[in-house]
């Protein structure tokens, strides 16, 4: 079973475009990369040649000739003697990159030869980018895969298209949902935190209509990743890395969720553990939020890098590592209050990241004040904040109110609610997150051509 994905537009769109540069495909491993350049190579070329360089080590020789086009391809042909290379007509796909980042400097030459498609795959690709963009700039274009987002999900388990659509109108026009749409998508939206979005999760779910194998599939996962681990990271930095990974449940199911080092083991200090976090973000397993200086544009470099929060970056993986006594309050009760709102940060920062939005966050060091992310239209800082509840928030009602912070004038709240607006302060039903990109750029286009769009007006 081929479950819908984004990349799957995204390939189309690229192939439709003259001249178009070779693609590399990067993401975490299992997040459906591989399963869908096939399924798209199958509809759309007489021709699909793949290469796994995990599966088939000895075609790590095909450069020996050179990186040429008619090198390369003749030096795969020595080695599967039915392959077939038609000009215009053949995608070749360069699966686990990691293993043999040399093919990218192939990359150039295909890209001036111009008559054969070329994607390139693998997980951990953002470990070893350094090195593949040094010989490939300007010659290839990159797309980041993720686990599926709750617009997948929703295709997975049967939505059409219009029905999300319907959505984003309600959003628009902030028009509350009834009683009934509430209900069925909240659940759904529970279903999703709990089965997260990989694939074979998802379609585990969709097969058994229930969550019957589904924790031994991501505990699986998970000890791949910590396989990964072992296998690429030398020395004491595997344990320190795989101490700052174990501990992001633990630390986020505290008041303070800020990630602190000195308690992933003991007598840990920061210095020591320079990388250990980056090296999780580069292999798409973990998202950082930073800790902006101060709650002002721009967003980017307005921040403290030793001040972050750490989130898993698939929320499905990180209930699988929850103690059981949380497991079965999820798994039986659906419920997300478990970890002090941190499950629910946690499927924010998700669906953020997958939507393409950075994460950054705000606590003032002398007060409780603190907003939970950050995201911005035209000149204005927007202020998001996460409820367990529909509680009213005082910090950004702070933020909004307070002639301290020019550069905020409105602001989101995501909640266990309905879609409503009052005092400035947009409420949004969680499941509508992954909405939140496209309704920025609705923002956009609606005030082309103005500094700044309005705020949102207070309905009657």
């Amino acid at each position: 079973m081929y479950l819908k994905r984004h990349i799957d537009k995204y390939l189309a769109d690229w192939k439709a475009t003259p001249n178009h540069k070779p693609l590399i495909v990067k993401g975490a491993r299992q997040t459906g990369k591989t399963v869908s350049i096939r399924q798209f190579a199958e509809a759309n070329y007489e021709h699909f040649v793949e290469i796994n360089f995990v599966e088939n080590p000895q075609f790590k020789d095909i450069i020996l000739d050179g990186y040429s086009p008619q090198a390369i391809m003749k030096r795969i042909s020595l080695l599967w003697p039915e392959v077939k290379f038609t000009p215009g007509n053949t995608l070749i796909f360069f699966d686990e990159l990691q293993e043999f980042p040399e093919i990218a400097t192939a990359l150039k030459f295909f890209n001036q030869d111009g008559n054969y498609d070329v994607i390139c795959s693998g997980s951990l690709l953002g470990i070893h980018y350094k090195r593949i963009e040094s010989v490939s700039v300007g010659y290839k274009i990159d797309y980041q895969m993720f686990s599926m987002d709750f617009e997948e999900y929703l295709w997975a388990i049967g939505y059409a298209q219009e029905v999300i659509d319907e959505m984003f109108e309600h959003l628009v026009k902030r028009e509350p949902f009834s009683a009934l749409h509430q209900d069925v998508f909240f659940s759904h939206f529970r279903d999703y935190c709990v089965i997260g979005g990989m694939p074979a999760a998802v379609a585990k779910f969709v097969e058994n209509k229930n969550f019957q194998g589904i924790l031994e599939l991501q505990l699986q996962i998970i000890e791949d990743y910590k396989e990964d681990i072992r296998k690429y990271v030398e020395g004491i930095d595997q344990t320190r890395i795989l101490n700052v990974y174990n501990r992001i449940p633990v630390q986020l199911a505290q008041e303070n969720k800020k990630f602190q080092i000195s308690k992933v083991a003991s007598g840990a200090k920061t210095k020591d553990y320079w990388g250990c976090v980056e090296w999780l973000m580069d292999a798409g397993i973990i998202n950082i939020c930073y800790c902006m200086n101060f709650p002002e544009l721009p967003l980017k470099g307005n921040y403290d890098p030793t001040k972050y929060k750490l989130y898993i970056a698939d929320t499905g993986l990180l209930v699988a590592q929850l103690d059981e006594e949380s497991q079965y309050d999820l798994r039986a009760n659906k419920n997300l209050g478990t970890y002090k709102g941190g499950l629910y940060e946690n499927i924010v920062a998700e669906a953020m990241v997958k939507a393409g939005m950075p994460l950054f966050y705000y606590k003032r060091q002398d007060s409780s004040l603190e907003i939970d992310f950050f995201t911005r239209d035209f000149e204005s800082l927007i202020p998001i904040e996460v409820k367990a509840n529909n509680n009213q928030n005082k910090s950004l009602k702070t933020v909004i109110e307070s002639d301290k912070y020019s550069d905020i004038h409105w602001g989101i709240k995501l909640a266990m609610a309905n879609i409503g607006f009052a005092n400035n302060v947009l409420t949004i039903p969680y499941y509508c997150t992954f909405l939140l990109q496209r309704y920025r750029s609705y923002l956009k286009e609606k005030h082309n051509g103005l500094p700044s769009p309005e705020p949102p007006t207070e309905a009657n």
